[in-house]
């Protein structure tokens, strides 16, 4: 169980990511003037293990996750899903991974060939934004993490374009 926790005064899109006894394993640096909405997973050293990414060039959401500098997976907003939104984790090989359920809501599961390996809830009731993520399979944190933070980017970079889309009315 990791918990994803956004930092309170940081500028940017900062975490802390903690353990199930409260300890802080990962934090996420994020980029504030990066075009391309990146984000930094560095270990309790400073070390950086992971980054998310968003492609520029691609015909829809799509991020990119490195983990210790190989590209580990695309996670990409599949064009045509009725009624949810659902993502794809890329990785290389057959093995691609599903985040389903309510997304906007960070209430999802994300499977491997149907069965469940994560579940992330997010809280409500904190002031920050606050992810219980529960891996329950043997499938790298880090890529579940990436995977979390890889929506959250894409939710926040549609939410502001609806934001100025409705500005312009």
């Amino acid at each position: 169980m990791y918990v994803i926790r956004e930092r309170f005064f940081a500028i940017g899109d900062d975490f802390d990511v903690l353990d199930e006894h409260g300890n802080k394993v990962y934090r996420v640096d994020g980029k504030v003037f990066s075009v391309r909405g990146r984000l930094v997973i560095e270990d309790a050293n400073g070390d950086e293990v992971a980054s998310v990414h968003r492609q520029i060039i691609a015909l829809r959401a799509t991020y990119e996750i490195r983990i210790g500098g190989e590209k580990a997976a695309e996670v990409r907003k599949k064009l045509f899903t009725p009624f949810r939104d659902k993502f794809t984790i890329d990785v290389p090989g057959p093995d691609d991974l599903e985040m389903k359920g309510n997304l906007l809501d960070h209430e999802y599961v994300i499977e491997l060939d149907g069965h469940e390996v994560a579940a992330v809830s997010k809280r409500w009731l904190t002031i920050r934004d606050t992810y219980a993520v529960q891996v329950t399979a043997d499938i790298d944190p880090l890529l579940i993490i990436g995977s979390v933070l890889a929506l959250d980017l894409a939710l926040e970079r549609e939410e502001d374009k609806n934001k100025k889309g409705s500005d312009d009315d």
